[in-house]
């Protein structure tokens, strides 16, 4: 029944190259190589983004992404041949990201990481704060541990980025609520994933030993496959305040939503255990969270700038595209107010995007000039 319906479903899209159903499309696939580096709340499937690149931009071109969030945007520009610059006011966002599109020596990632897998165990330290609420105490010895000895190692971003995925999974919450606990799970619990009893995770090394391996083989996946003569770069700021040095061939961003996610948070762990620059009050809309007018009058505010700014960077001819699930019919306002003209708005079926969600959800993909 579920085929038929998903089938029915895709008979009514208009434009099919921008939607995959699960069988065209699967998991493991949307999350090739890099893109699984870590979790991450809202990001688009690297296909979507080939497929603008493919369909917009001219080949070899340059792009900007002012909302860079996990770095889709650029990863998928190296493997598909252009250069790309990637804008965000999160430290980890910015961290994960330049793991992700920098030009490792696997080799001697390979023996760094080997060695660092012989050298885990447990710290003294006593862990305080949001560590010590969020970790048993095992798991916890175990994080500051690992945290203790990467900074002797070039690859020392890699294994943060390792650090902070085993944390997440270490934490004291239920299987089935990785991506929004609000309070530490102590006791067991009846888990809805596992159909059956569960027991908060009491360590944090089986995971670190997990992800080493799984991070060296997802970048020497994309090792593989990225055309080494183009570049990313990544640059931790406020797109109303950075510069953007352009020209640029295209903007290709998929923005933040007002009220839905709170980038700094859905990362806690992160910032905590890697004591990472915190600049949630620099979100855009973050002066007036939430869904009510005023927020939605800030994030347009915010979001209005913004563009403008990028789209005084663009080269002639180049568009922006921006892909967004525009419930609200925000769009075409701040497109307007930014001096940018709508030419195309297509709408796509999303395939199961990061996180549980409930029925049928659509985005819009807007394309618009100066």
């Amino acid at each position: 029944m579920a085929e038929r319906t998903q089938t029915a479903l895709y008979e009514e899209i208009g434009d099919l190259q921008l939607s995959w159903s699960e069988a065209e499309l699967p998991e493991r696939e949307r999350t090739k190589h890099v893109h699984r580096l870590h979790p991450y709340l809202g990001k688009f499937v690297p296909q979507l983004v080939e497929a603008l690149l493919e369909r917009y931009v001219r080949p070899g071109g340059r792009v900007l992404d002012p909302f860079a969030g996990s770095g889709t945007t650029l990863v998928q520009a190296l493997e598909s041949g252009y250069d790309a610059v990637g804008v965000d006011v999160a430290a980890f966002n910015c961290l994960l990201m330049r793991v992700k599109t920098a030009r490792h020596d696997v080799s001697l990632l390979a023996a760094e990481i080997e060695e660092v897998g012989t050298r885990l165990g447990r710290s003294r330290e006593r862990p305080r704060g949001y560590v010590a609420d969020w970790f048993a105490p095992r798991a916890a010895s175990e994080l500051l541990h690992f945290r203790s000895v990467v900074d002797g190692y070039r690859h020392a971003d890699v294994l943060r980025v390792v650090l902070a995925r085993a944390a997440r999974s270490a934490r004291l919450t239920t299987h089935f609520d990785l991506d929004f606990p609000t309070a530490p799970q102590r006791e067991p619990y009846w888990c809805h994933k596992h159909r059956r009893t569960c027991r908060p995770v009491q360590e944090a090394e089986k995971f670190i030993a997990r992800y080493l391996e799984d991070t060296l083989a997802r970048i020497c996946a994309f090792a593989r496959v990225r055309d080494e003569r183009h570049a990313a770069e990544v640059v931790h700021g406020d797109a109303r305040e950075t510069e953007l040095a352009g020209p640029f061939d295209a903007v290709l961003t998929s923005p933040p939503y007002p009220g839905l996610i709170d980038y700094h948070e859905q990362h806690r762990y992160a910032y905590e255990l890697l004591a990472l620059d915190d600049r949630r009050e620099r979100e855009v809309g973050a002066a007036a969270r939430g869904t009510s007018r005023a927020a939605v009058e800030e994030y347009v505010r915010g979001m209005t700038e913004i563009l403008r700014r990028c789209a005084s960077t663009l080269a002639p001819g180049a568009p922006v595209i921006v892909v967004v699930n525009d419930r609200r019919d925000l769009y075409p306002g701040i497109l307007e107010r930014s001096g940018l003209r709508l030419v195309d708005r297509l709408e796509r079926h999303v395939n199961r995007r990061t996180g549980r969600r409930a029925g049928e959800y659509f985005e819009s993909v807007l394309v618009a000039l100066p």
